[in-house]
């Protein structure tokens, strides 16, 4: 029996176009380097501020750490990162492909790598304009011609939306967290 697609989801309207953006309206994608740095640390801590409230101080030391982790992981090929600019240069949406270590499991018994979707985020300004939608897709194309067969990321209530669209999936994590934090002051 052949089998069906589902339908296709409805275009939604675009968003307004920021004020003075006359001649960036191009958007550029591109793989981000080391220079980047900046930009890829700047964009992860404005993905933790909108997800929850953490304290000034932590998100300092998560810059620190971040930063020291992807000198690491970039120039070793474990991570990958793909901006999006405007047509003057300004970094407007950023996210990373971690090749993170894999259990072995039916159909991959070697282990090996798994590439996994992180620190997506997109300028308040451009969403709504497919930002997000083509830095995933940047990631599924760069991890299929890699030659691997499964992308997986925890999606926020904000990106769900996008890679529902691109095709994933739900699955079924849990978590608990053993340590509790205390809430933060705003």
């Amino acid at each position: 029996m052949a089998r069906r697609s589902p339908p296709r989801p409805r275009a939604r309207p675009r968003a307004p176009r920021p004020a003075g953006a006359a001649g960036k309206d191009r958007l550029r994608l591109r793989e981000a380097t080391l220079e980047d740095l900046p930009t890829l640390v700047a964009h992860r801590r404005g993905m933790w501020k909108e997800l929850r409230s953490f304290p000034g101080r932590e998100l300092d030391r998560h810059d620190v750490a971040y930063r020291r982790w992807l000198r690491t992981l970039m120039p070793a090929g474990e991570f990958v990162a793909f901006l999006v600019e405007d047509g003057g240069g300004a970094p407007v949406g950023s996210g990373g492909l971690w090749l993170m270590p894999s259990q072995p499991r039916p159909g991959v018994l070697g282990g090996g790598r798994m590439p996994y979707i992180l620190s997506m985020f997109t300028e308040p300004a451009f969403r709504g304009r497919g930002v997000a939608s083509r830095i995933v897709r940047a990631m599924l194309s760069w991890s299929r011609r890699q030659g691997y067969g499964r992308v997986v990321l925890h999606a926020s209530r904000f990106g769900r939306p996008v890679y529902e669209r691109l095709g994933f999936e739900p699955g079924s994590e849990m978590r608990l967290e053993l340590v509790r934090r205390p809430a933060s002051r705003r």
